[in-house]
């Protein structure tokens, strides 16, 4: 039994079963508080989502903690470890990186000592750490709020005590953070990245003393409403960069200050958060290709997540409104997730051996934030995770259409005729439609001597699958391509859609392009560069 649900007993110190209780109730808190905070968000871009971000942050903490609790018995450091570690992995937005950090900076401290002195010491080194994390520290943000509550506390002291002067001069800093940038100002609120800390720290008083402190939007700081409505042009929606990129890269240090470099030159809103080999990235640009290029260069980027803003626009009163329609595609290769985005999706890249999970499917419908949500999985072995994804949004009040795509041929395609103006419905249809409408084939290299369809195959061997079944075997990666497409034109088409990763030769999408131009009059070719992480080969024909 946790200590939420025991008669409570005021602590000396942090153990174990304290940060676990602190998990669920910053969780609850969060969670409670997440529309209210979403509603605030005008800084840095008004997309009304840093409340639903901290929260999926703080919820990736928890089920870090959860799953170490459920394979043992931790003690304190590995429990605050294991919650720095799961925010790293699922931080979300701009907001939700730096309390990723945040948690990482107060575990350095924290797995060492958990009394009053050594939490005072955690929170200044947090606020710290945040700091270092972003390219240009932004006044009047949750780096202030950080700040203001490491401040607050720095003599140390009862550990109680120390929380609670942390809460408060937290409390006290988010009020002034209205007058401190004129976006907030305009809009009437306070930051809401800081009320989100706020909140965090406030599920940690509660956790020590068993008293819900006072909330930040009641006297003596005033109500936390918009005071009056916020013209879109004063949100920053109608400038900046077009697309927020969010990846974790496993990569040395070194290599990490270059990337921070070059990303800061590409966009804004550059945050990199983790050490130790592995990274948290966030930045705001307006060439997302270009910024997963750069992770590549760094090291390894996966669980990459484009996002583009033009897909969400503000209300008069500053909240972000949710667009009619939008699309979320999973696709393999930062290639095709550029691709795809810039056509508007919102996308979850893949990776061999990595597919993703319900819940990363569910954030990126989430992070659509739309009223409808065309889904498009592009495999078929995601076809069941996608449903249960498309169900949890549905509960949501988010209206999803899932469109059985088993390649991602099918899903350009699909994308290719989305309209959005049209009535769903239709849309829809025209999407499945054109999905259907396309065959497609994949090359692969056998990883080991097996049975196939086509018969027994070798470890090395060039497979030729189409429509999912190994319908050629051969030797030489261009000799089994030319076989698998004289095979599908044999029925017909029009358009063939050829994907390459960067490990394909360079020459091979000339020479098929070449094939078709002299066997197939009719047939156009288009080639689309997937990137690292895809197969050799794609193929579609429509």
């Amino acid at each position: 039994m946790s200590r939420a649900l025991q008669p409570f007993e005021e602590l000396v110190e942090l153990d174990a079963e304290a940060l676990r209780t602190w998990c669920v109730r910053a969780l609850d808190a969060l969670g409670r508080e997440r529309e209210e905070i979403d509603a605030i968000n005008v800084y840095p871009v008004a997309d009304g989502d840093t409340g639903t971000n901290l929260y999926l942050t703080a919820e990736a903490a928890h089920q870090a903690v959860e799953a170490v609790f459920a394979a043992t018995e931790p003690d304190a450091a590995e429990t605050v470890w294991a919650m720095a570690h799961g925010a790293l992995l699922g931080a979300r937005g701009n907001s939700g990186t730096i309390l990723a950090q945040l948690l990482r900076g107060m575990a350095g401290v924290l797995a060492e000592g958990r009394d009053g002195d050594h939490l005072a010491r955690a929170l200044a080194e947090a606020a710290t750490a945040a700091r270092r994390a972003v390219a240009h520290p932004v006044e009047g943000t949750i780096l202030t709020v950080a700040s203001a509550a490491a401040l607050a506390c720095t003599g140390g002291g009862r550990l109680a005590d120390v929380a609670g002067s942390a809460y408060e001069g937290a409390r006290t800093a988010l009020a002034t953070t209205r007058g401190q940038l004129d976006v907030l100002a305009r809009a009437g609120v306070v930051d809401a990245g800081g009320k989100g800390l706020v909140t965090v720290l406030g599920a940690l008083v509660e956790t020590l003393t068993g008293r819900t402190p006072t909330r930040p939007d009641t006297p003596p700081h005033g109500v936390v409403v918009p005071a009056r409505p916020a013209a879109p042009e004063e949100c920053g929606t109608d400038e900046g960069p077009a697309y927020e990129v969010i990846y974790l890269l496993e990569a040395e240090e070194a290599a990490v200050d270059v990337l921070r470099s070059r990303l800061d030159a590409l966009g804004e809103s550059l945050v990199v958060v983790g050490g130790d080999g592995l990274w948290n990235v966030h930045v705001h640009v307006d060439d997302a290709g270009a910024a997963v290029e750069a992770g590549v260069e760094a090291g390894r980027p996966y669980r990459i997540r484009v996002t583009h803003f033009a897909s969400t626009a503000a209300t008069p009163d500053g909240r972000a409104e949710r667009t009619q329609r939008a699309v979320v595609a999973v696709v393999p290769g930062e290639g095709l997730a550029g691709l795809c985005a810039e056509a508007g999706a919102t996308t979850v890249q893949t990776r061999p051996g990595e597919p993703p999970a319900g819940d990363e499917l569910l954030d990126a419908i989430r992070r659509a934030h739309a009223r409808e949500v065309v889904l498009l999985p592009n495999d078929t072995e995601l076809r069941q995770t996608a449903a249960a994804a498309a169900q949890r949004a549905r509960a949501e009040g988010i209206r999803v259409a899932l469109i059985p795509t088993r390649a991602a041929v099918q899903g350009i395609a699909a994308l290719a005729v989305h309209e959005p103006d049209r009535r769903f419905d239709e849309d829809v249809v025209a999407m499945t439609a054109a999905a259907g409408a396309t065959r497609y084939a994949e090359l692969a290299v056998a990883e080991r001597q097996s049975f196939t369809s086509a018969g027994v195959c070798q470890a090395g061997d060039v497979l030729g699958l189409i429509e999912g079944d190994v319908a050629v075997i051969g030797q030489d990666l261009t000799d089994t391509a030319r076989t698998v497409l004289d095979r599908m034109l044999s029925a017909g088409g029009e358009l063939v859609t050829l994907i390459v990763s960067d490990d394909t030769p360079p020459d091979l999408a000339a020479a098929l392009e070449s094939h078709v131009r002299r066997g197939y009059l009719a047939v156009d070719t288009t080639t689309y560069h997937a990137g690292e992480g895809a197969p050799p080969l794609l193929i579609g024909v429509e």
